[in-house]
């Protein structure tokens, strides 16, 4: 993993004024918050919950400057059967999920529980929480980011809220779409792979407690990122005029449906004209269309449940990782890597018959967006 650091996405000028543009073309190592570390390695990250500017490097390889992968899963939370994994072992939840989230240059998930162990729980019909090591097991299994912009992330309340917050400062590991306020909740995380500087947000569309009443982040109160506020689309567009290669994770949709709402897609569209590279979602627990739009960027409006408490025996079971391949700022190939969840509840790579049932399902629900499956001609 490479060390790295979330930005005030406001610092994000002063970062570019300071000489990013300069140092964008060099792949030395750049010092984060909690120190330095070799170009390219992929271990220990440097400290993401201070929101301290900062983007660090990779060495490049063999291949083409300005390539780099970048792969996605859906939900994630250790409830249930899944928190009896953690408890045994956190290296080992993912089982043989991790080879798969390995795999690519960054790989980021939603996860979609409080980090807490007191608290109230929410008055509602499903409420998440874990320990502190699930984000050690995040780590173990491959994940470098994680967004907690959704309708789980303050499931236990102000103080679950402060719990998760101190958690992920302790950790280290970096979790963007949450924060002491609204500044951090909407800060990105950024990097460089392959010299190319990447910012990835988090943001929660779900309309639930959590965004219209009680964890918005404000100016002065801690929360999640809300999709509803402008900032969003102001932070993203800031991101892409100051030099990034854009990516968004957003928490959407309406559940158990296979077709993007409304709301999704005009999110999305806005999202692009902003200038994000890549929109991915989840939230409706089952795979939704994927695919190109006209103007370049690449949708993926919903990835299932991916490390789960429950198996269904139907299409919520199905799920996989999907790995963009960027060149610069544009997507120029996807794939999603299948798997069904086992009765461990462990996101099982999926092969033979299962695996093209799962591709055929997913190819399908592109059928109701605007999306193509492949990119269109520049």
């Amino acid at each position: 993993m490479r060390p790295a650091a979330r930005a005030h996405i406001g610092a994000l000028a002063a970062v570019l004024t300071a000489g990013l543009v300069a140092s964008c073309t060099s792949d030395t190592t750049v010092r984060a918050a909690g120190g330095s570390q070799p170009a390219g390695s992929r271990a220990a990250r440097a400290p993401s919950a201070s929101v301290a500017a900062s983007v660090s490097p990779e060495t490049t390889t063999a291949r083409p400057g300005g390539t780099f992968t970048v792969s996605f899963a859906g939900d994630v939370h250790f409830s249930g059967r899944v928190a009896a994994r953690l408890a045994r072992d956190p290296a080992t939840v993912f089982g043989p999920a991790a080879a798969v989230l390995r795999r690519a240059d960054l790989t980021m998930v939603n996860l979609e529980t409080a980090i807490a162990t007191a608290g109230s729980a929410a008055p509602k019909e499903f409420t998440f929480r874990a320990p502190p090591a699930a984000l050690t097991a995040l780590r173990d299994a491959g994940i470098d980011v994680a967004t907690m912009a959704n309708n789980h992330g303050a499931d236990y309340g102000s103080s679950g809220l402060h719990q998760t917050l101190q958690a992920i400062a302790r950790s280290h590991f970096p979790v963007v779409g949450i924060g002491r306020d609204a500044a951090a909740a909407f800060a990105p995380y950024t990097t460089r792979l392959n010299g190319v500087p990447v910012a990835i947000f988090g943001a929660d569309q779900v309309q639930d407690e959590t965004t219209l009443r009680l964890y918005s982040a404000g100016p002065g109160t801690p929360g999640v990122a809300n999709a509803y506020s402008d900032r969003l689309v102001r932070a993203v567009r800031q991101a892409a005029r100051a030099g990034y290669t854009v990516i968004v994770y957003v928490h959407w949709g309406i559940e158990y449906t296979s077709c993007p709402d409304a709301a999704q897609q005009q999110l999305a569209g806005e999202l692009a004209a902003a200038g994000a590279s890549a929109v991915v979602g989840s939230h409706v627990h089952e795979l939704q269309g994927a695919g190109w739009r006209r103007d370049g960027s690449y949708v993926a409006y919903g990835l299932g449940n991916y490390l789960w408490w429950l198996s269904f025996g139907n299409v919520q079971d199905d799920n996989g990782v999907l790995t963009l391949r960027f060149d610069h700022r544009r997507v120029v190939a996807a794939r999603l890597f299948p798997s069904r969840l086992d009765q461990r509840g462990v996101p099982l790579p999926a092969t033979g018959t299962v695996a093209r049932s799962i591709l055929a399902q997913w190819h399908a629900d592109r059928r109701c967006t605007d999306l193509s499956g492949t990119p269109p001609h520049r």
